[in-house]
Parts: structure tokens; sequence; C-alpha cells
């Protein structure tokens, strides 16, 4: 089987999110799994290849957005440590730039042209390379066009070739739709007949998101229970009508990690390694991250760690006013991220008052990331809505024991703890109020206090597993009932 997964970043090249990690994952455990697998991602500038330098493969893309022309040429490399080809659709006009989809915290204007660009020369790619994919596999709303065009684009429909490849549409999050105004229709050379309710029409706007979701054969989203939340009003956000009207065709998958770059026993960013049946490297591992942040140096105290985007979906609108009750507490706290500019503030200052029990960094730092995961003993991610989430399964694998919220991914993945911790993972909330998350802290810190009891809990929750393997089956199983269309 061959499938050309499309996204508008994939780690390690370029990364804003969760997004990066799936489409630079993913496609590995699909090789290993025998699957023709190739990636398509836009040539940002800021790409980082890893001393590789893609080799250009077409030097020429010529792609007609309504009455303008817009030339490209297209280069690859190859996922490192792998033979997994990846293409870069290259175009200085629309990639050569700070931000992958803004700059100074604005979105760029010109987003819908770039993007429609961007799916329109994977098509034409397909054919300059002359190798068909079975299966287009696409991602969020930056890629949800290509789906659209290769069943309505006048040139695309009539080509018995593109015509022939089947397309699932992966939604990473339904927050972020593609919304703009309903001129763009002309701009991107769509059909004006899309611009109805039953295709890309929202309110007056241009849905992208929508498009996907209608002219792909297949849906899928990334946890089983994000599939069933997404088709309720309260987290579909307004295409939750669209989506139960799909339902048969919507599957929710959870998202693996990559335990060769999560792995504590061969961690190279960590002070010592450790694993579920010898802990003791953990120990060191916290000591190293106290002197790193300049917090206390006490083993006994529990450490809270949070990586996040600091935005009210993770969570921060519950925690921050909780903070000072938090810090009353005989406990440290590290924060790692960047996000709203007074969720940054209000955390810079508590930690400048709180020296020594608290630190917050605001920046993306990976191997900081991994360290704060290795010498943590709790993960907080109490999200106000979670498509999968993956600190939690790297804290999972690092013995940092997470409490969450119960939704999406996390609830998939987080086995509440028993009341007499003799089984679970973690510590489980249900409802999104600043009460019931300290209750879920109070209960970490009281187990805690029972050292054996905290330690069988680490290592029933290292032993879990959430290799890429299981998940990459089951997307094979999507790319099946894909099949070979002929519409």
């Amino acid at each position: 089987m061959k499938v050309l997964l499309v996204s508008s970043e994939v780690a390690p090249f370029a990364k804003t999110g969760g997004l990066a990690d799936v489409a630079g994952a993913l496609p590995l455990a699909l090789r290993k799994l025998g699957l023709d697998v190739r990636v398509v991602m836009p040539g940002y500038h800021s790409n980082q290849y890893g001393g590789q330098k893609p080799e250009t493969v077409l030097p020429q893309i010529l792609v007609q957005l309504g009455r303008n022309h817009f030339w490209g040429d297209v280069s690859r490399a190859t996922l490192p440590g792998s033979d997994v080809p990846v293409y870069f659709i290259n175009n200085p006009e629309f990639y050569d730039r700070a931000g992958l989809y803004q700059e100074n915290g604005r979105d760029y204007p010109d987003n819908p042209r770039r993007f429609a660009f961007f799916c329109k020369a994977v098509a034409w790619m397909i054919k300059g390379l002359g190798w068909t994919p079975d299966v287009i596999h696409c991602n969020d709303w930056q890629t949800a066009l290509l789906p659209v065009m290769l069943k309505t684009d006048a040139e695309m429909k009539d080509d018995a070739e593109l015509r022939s490849i089947g397309s699932l549409y992966t939604i990473h999050n339904m927050a972020y739709q593609g919304n703009f105004w309903a001129g763009i229709i002309d701009d991107l050379g769509l059909d004006r007949a899309l611009f109805r309710t039953s295709a890309l029409e929202y309110y007056g706007a241009v849905n992208t998101m929508k498009g996907g979701l209608l002219f792909s054969d297949q849906l899928s989203t990334v946890s089983p229970t994000y599939a069933r939340e997404i088709q309720m009003p309260a987290y579909g956000c307004g295409l939750d009508g669209v989506l139960r009207d799909r339902a048969e065709d919507l599957t929710g998958i959870l998202n693996g990690i990559d335990y060769e770059a999560w792995n504590p026993e061969a961690d190279a960013h960590l002070a010592a390694s450790f694993s579920w049946s010898d802990l003791a490297g953990k120990a060191v591992c916290k000591e190293a991250l106290q002197a790193e942040l300049g917090l206390e140096s006490r083993e006994d105290v529990p450490l809270l760690v949070m990586i996040s985007r600091l935005d009210p979906q993770k969570g921060l609108d519950i925690l921050l006013p909780q903070l000072p009750e938090i810090l009353k507490l005989d406990v440290q706290l590290a924060v790692l991220g960047t996000g709203r500019a007074d969720y940054e503030s209000m955390l810079a200052e508590a930690a400048k008052a709180h020296r020594g029990q608290m630190a917050a960094v605001m920046k993306f730092d990976n191997g900081l990331a991994h360290r704060m995961e290795a010498g943590g003993d709790i993960f907080l991610m109490p999200s106000r809505f979670e498509p999968c989430g993956l600190n939690q399964l790297y804290s999972l694998r690092y013995g940092t024991l997470p409490l969450v919220r119960r939704t999406g991914g996390l609830a998939d993945s987080v086995e509440p703890l028993a009341p007499d911790a003799s089984w679970g993972t973690g510590f489980v909330f249900e409802d999104y109020t600043e009460a019931a998350m300290m209750k879920a802290l109070r209960q970490a810190l009281a187990l805690y206090g029972r050292p054996d009891a905290w330690r069988r809990t680490q290592v029933r929750a290292m032993k879990m597993d959430f290799s890429w393997d299981k998940s990459a089956r089951l997307y094979i199983d999507l790319y099946e009932e894909c099949g070979r269309t002929d519409l």
C-alpha cells in the first residue's frame, strides 16, 4: 500500500505542536509494517534539516489559484534514521517567513492562499513524480482543501490517476478550523458552487476544515473519547452536526509516542538513566533539575511540573487562581511553556515571589522538557479539552504521575487511581472547576506520602505501552477502508 501523509508541520523539520510529532513518528511506524509511505510539507525557511541537504526532484511546479499563477519547486530529504522520503513544497513568497502560521501572535493574512497553494501543489507533485498513492492522509485545516480539490477541481477530477486516490482526514484539534471570508472562494480558484451549506459555507464564511470533513472518504481524530466528544455541541466547535452525519466514517485512534526519543533508560538529556525496575536514577534527575531551575534541593518534597502551551484550553484559567493555595503547600512547582502574555506574566511574578519553590521558563526547550519529565513527581495537565495529549504519555513513561481532567485522550490514557491505590496510573478529576482540580492534587500529595504505594503506582505507569505500533495498525485499517475510489 502506498500512502502520502500531508501535513503543514513535521518533526524534526518544523514544529509548533503535537501535529508535527505525529507526522514525524507515524510514517516510521507504518514503514516498519511494510507500507510505502511518504510525507510532504511546506518548505519553510525555518526548517531544520539536521545536516541533510534536500535534493531538488521537481525544479518547477506551476499552480493556478483563481486568476493568479504561482511557481514553486519540490525537494526531498528523509525522516532521520530512515528511508522514508519527505518532500518539501518550496515557494519563497509563501514560506520564507519567521513563523509557520503567524508572526508576533497574529496569523498571516494570506494563510488561506499559502495553504491552498500547498494543497494544489501536492496534487501536481504526485503527477510530476509518477508515484500515485493509494491514499492521501491529510491533517488539520491547512491540508483540508486537498480532498476538496481532488473531487471538485475541473482538471483534477477528470484525471483518472488523481481521481483514484482515497483520502483520510485527521482532526487534531477542532478549535482551529481555517475560517475565512466568503470572497476567498474566487481567490483560491475553487468552484463557486462550493459556497453552500452542504460544502464549505459556514455562517457566511468559508470553513476549510468543513471541506475536509465532507469530501474525505474516511475521518479520524486522535483519541476514541475525543471522537465521541466532538459530536456534541460542547466540543464540536460548530461542526458537531457535520460529524454526527458522518459518524460511521469517524474513528478515534489514540496517538502513540516515540519510545526511542522518550526512553528514560537511554535519554541523552538526563543526568542519570532509570527504569521501572530501578528508579534510583530518577532521584538523581530530580536533584539535577532542582539545581538547574534554582529550586531548593529537597528529596522529600513533591515536585509538580507542567509543560504546556499557556492557553485556557490547557487549564490555566483554573490553575492560576489556585497558585497561591498550591504554593502554600509543601510542594515545588516548575512550569515550561509560552502562550498568552498575561499568563506568562503571572507565572513569572509568582516564580519571582517564591524563589527556591517555583520556577517558570517561558520558552520552548526540548532538552529541559525531557529533564522535567524525568525529574518531576507529578505532571499537571488540567485541560479544559484535550484531543489526545502527548505529555501525559511521556509522563507515564518517566514515572511522573499525571494529574489530568477526564477528557479526550487524557481519559483514554490515564487510569484513575483506586481508593486503595491497588490499580490506576494517575489522578483524574471530572468537573472543570478549581475545587475538583485541587481535590485531585490533594489525592496525589496523600499518595506521595506513602512511598511504597507511590513506587508501585510509578511502576504500573511506566509499564504502560503507548508505542506507535498498535495505532499504526489501526491507521492501516482505515487506509484500506478508503480504498481506491472512482468518483
